[in-house]
């Protein structure tokens, strides 16, 4: 992916968290750590799941990869509600 380093994946990985948290209704329960820590893992399972069907991943850019982490972050959100069974707070 891009060569962002560590600071700028902890940054996009947070906003692509929180937003997917909220989008989910799990903001509730989670803190900014987790957050970024769902984005970054979101970002990992997004791009891999792209690669799956054939897209190009590391030529995406800045805008590409925010929206990778925040789809992957929003999947990773909605599989661990069906595991965990948990309901939002709403």
């Amino acid at each position: 992916m891009l060569g962002l380093g560590i600071i700028g994946w902890i940054i996009i990985g947070g906003l692509a968290g929180w937003i997917a948290s909220k989008f989910m209704g799990t903001d509730a329960q989670q803190g900014i750590v987790l957050n970024i820590v769902v984005g970054i893992i979101g970002g990992l399972l997004g791009g891999f799941l792209l690669k799956l069907f054939g897209v190009d991943v590391e030529g995406g850019g800045l805008i590409f990869s925010f929206l990778t982490c925040l789809a992957g972050a929003a999947i990773l959100l909605f599989l661990v509600k069906l595991v965990t069974g948990r309901r939002s707070v709403h």
